[in-house]
C-alpha cells in the first residue's frame, strides 16, 4: 500500500535518511533497487563509483536547470508496504512495483526518457521507500493531480497477481482533512481547530436539521457564518459557499470561502437537498426513542442501496443528538457523531424513502423540539435522552453490522468507534447498560443496476509498451 507522498527541499537530507541507520538502527542493508537509469550505481554498494552528495546532485540537476523560479517543495517522496504477513518480496519484484508506482503518479512514464529522475531504495524487508524531484529533465514540471489514488490501483493489482493482502478499498468518503497551510493558520491564531472544521461541523449540523433551502441558509447564518449563494438564470439557488468572520486569505484581502462539497462531499447543495423533508408533528423524545428502536431493526434487513439511505440519516440523527443535547453528554455525543460521519457515506447509490431512513428523520426533528417540550426542566431532557441513548448505540451497532455485511470496512470501523463513544456517554449520564449484539444482519447483494459495479477479475498488470510522453504538463501540487 503507498502512503500519502510528503513533499519536501531538501534532496540530500532525505537521501541521507533512507541510506542511513535509521532513527533506532532500525534500516538493515539499505540499497538501490531501481532508479530512473537502470545502471545507477548504489551509493552504499558502490561507494567507490557514487556517493550520496553526487546521487542527490544528479537528481537535483533538472530542477536546478530551471529558468524559472524552482519548486519551493521540489521532492516527492512516498513508501510502498506490504501487509504484515505477506511474503517478502524480491528486489526485482520491488524494482517493478516501484517503475509502476512512478507511472501512475505521473513522475516517470514508462519509456519517457525525459521525464522527473527518481529512485526507489529499499532499507526493510516488507516496503521501499520512491524519492524524486519534481523538474521534468525537458524543463518541463510534472502532473500529479490524483497520484495517490493512481498509485492506489496499481497496488490493487499487484495484490491480486502475486495473491498479497488486500488493501481497503478506496472508496473516497473519507472527509478531507486541513491542510498543513490551515494547520500553521489556525496555530498563529491561537484557534483550538482550523476554520475547515469548524464550519464542517457548523454546516452538518444546519443541513441535519433544515427543512428547505431558505431553512438551510437561515441556520448557516444564525450559526455566525458569512454565506455567499450562487443562483442559476432564473435565480434558483445553485450552489453556496461559507466563510468564518475574521478568515481572510493572506494579506487580509478577502474571505476564505470553502464551499460545500470542498468540506465535504456528502454537504454539497445537492446531497444537503436530500435531507430536506416536511416538518413532522410535535412529538416528543419518547416517541423518538420508539422510532429509533424501530428503525434499528429495519436496518438489519435492508439491501444495500436502502441501507446507505439508511444509515446517512442516521448521521444526521447523531448530529441533531450532540447540538441539543445537555451539557453533561454534550461533549462526548459531539465526538460519536463527528467518529460516525464515514459511516453515513457508503459508497455507491442509496434510495431515500427506506422505512428506517423516515424512522430516524422524524427522530431527528424530535430531538430539535426537545428542549422546547421539556419548557426548562432539565430533568425530564436528561431523563429522555438517556433512553434515546440507548436506543442510538443500539442503531449504531446494527449499522456497524450492516457495513461489515457490505465490506465497506472504513464504514464498519467509524461506526464501532461512534457506538463505543455513545456508550460512554451513556454510562457517563447514569443509562442502564447497553445491551449489544442484539441486532443480526447478513450479507445482501446490491441491487441490479445500483451501487458500485463489481469489479473484473485482474489477472496481473497489463504490459506497458514504451511510448511517448503523456501529452499536457501543469504545475505539481
Amino acid at each position: 500500500m503507498p502512503k500519502k507522498p510528503d513533499m519536501g527541499e531538501d534532496t540530500a537530507q532525505l537521501l541521507e535518511y533512507l541510506f542511513g541507520p535509521g532513527r533506532r538502527d532500525e534500516h538493515t542493508d539499505p540499497h538501490l533497487v531501481a532508479g530512473w537509469d537502470p545502471h545507477l550505481p548504489c551509493p552504499v554498494r558502490g561507494p567507490g563509483r557514487m556517493s550520496l552528495g553526487e546521487l542527490a546532485d544528479l537528481l537535483d540537476a533538472p530542477v536546478e536547470a530551471l529558468r524559472g523560479a524552482r519548486p519551493p517543495r521540489h521532492v516527492w517522496h512516498v513508501s510502498v508496504r506490504n501487509a504484515p504477513g505477506d511474503r517478502v518480496l524480491s528486489d526485482t519484484e520491488w524494482a517493478e512495483v516501484a517503475a509502476a508506482m512512478v507511472d501512475a503518479a505521473g513522475i516517470a512514464a514508462y519509456g519517457d526518457e525525459r521525464a522527473c529522475r527518481w529512485v526507489a531504495v529499499r532499507h526493510a524487508p516488507d516496503h521501499i521507500h520512491l524519492a524524486a524531484t519534481l523538474a521534468r529533465v525537458d524543463g518541463r514540471q510534472p502532473r500529479l493531480r490524483g497520484d495517490i489514488l493512481a498509485m492506489h490501483a496499481v497496488a490493487r493489482q499487484f495484490e491480486a497477481r502475486w495473491g498479497l493482502t488486500p488493501m481497503s478499498p478506496q472508496d473516497r468518503t473519507a472527509v478531507r482533512r486541513p491542510s498543513s497551510g490551515e494547520l500553521a493558520k489556525a496555530d498563529r491564531r491561537g484557534l483550538l481547530e482550523t476554520a475547515r472544521q469548524t464550519l464542517q461541523r457548523s454546516v452538518r449540523t444546519a443541513a441535519a436539521l433544515a427543512r428547505d433551502d431558505a431553512d438551510f441558509l437561515e441556520r448557516l447564518r444564525d450559526a455566525g457564518l458569512r454565506v455567499r449563494e450562487r443562483r442559476d438564470d432564473e435565480g434558483v439557488l445553485a450552489g453556496y459557499a461559507v466563510a468564518l468572520p475574521g478568515d481572510r486569505a493572506e494579506g487580509g484581502s478577502r474571505p476564505v470561502w470553502f464551499s460545500g462539497s470542498s468540506l465535504a462531499y456528502d454537504l454539497s447543495l445537492p446531497r444537503v437537498r436530500e435531507r430536506f423533508e416536511p416538518s413532522v408533528g410535535p412529538v416528543d423524545w419518547q416517541v423518538a426513542e420508539r422510532l429509533v428502536r424501530e428503525a434499528a431493526a429495519v436496518l438489519a434487513h435492508s439491501g444495500r442501496a436502502e441501507g446507505a439511505g439508511d444509515v446517512a440519516a442516521l448521521g444526521d440523527l447523531l448530529v441533531a443528538a450532540a447540538a441539543h443535547a445537555p451539557a453533561q453528554v454534550r461533549e462526548r455525543l459531539t465526538a460519536a457523531a463527528q467518529a460516525f460521519e464515514q459511516a453515513g457515506r457508503a459508497p455507491g447509490d442509496r434510495l431515500l424513502e427506506g422505512r428506517a431512513r423516515a424512522g430516524w428523520r422524524a427522530s431527528a426533528r424530535a430531538l430539535e423540539r426537545a428542549p422546547r417540550t421539556a419548557r426548562g426542566g432539565g430533568a425530564v431532557v436528561v431523563l429522555t435522552l438517556l433512553v434515546a441513548l440507548v436506543a442510538l448505540v443500539e442503531a449504531v451497532e446494527a449499522s456497524r453490522l450492516w457495513h461489515e455485511a457490505q465490506d465497506f470496512r472504513a464504514q464498519a470501523k467509524a461506526a464501532a468507534d461512534a457506538a463505543r463513544l455513545l456508550r460512554e456517554a451513556a454510562a457517563a449520564a447514569g443509562a442502564p447498560p447497553v445491551r449489544t449484539g442484539a441486532a443480526r444482519t447478513v450479507r445482501t447483494p446490491p441491487v441490479v443496476g445500483r451501487g458500485p459495479a463489481a469489479p473484473g477479475a485482474v489477472t496481473g498488470v497489463p504490459p506497458r509498451a514504451p511510448g511517448p510522453p503523456r501529452p499536457g504538463t501543469g504545475k505539481s501540487r
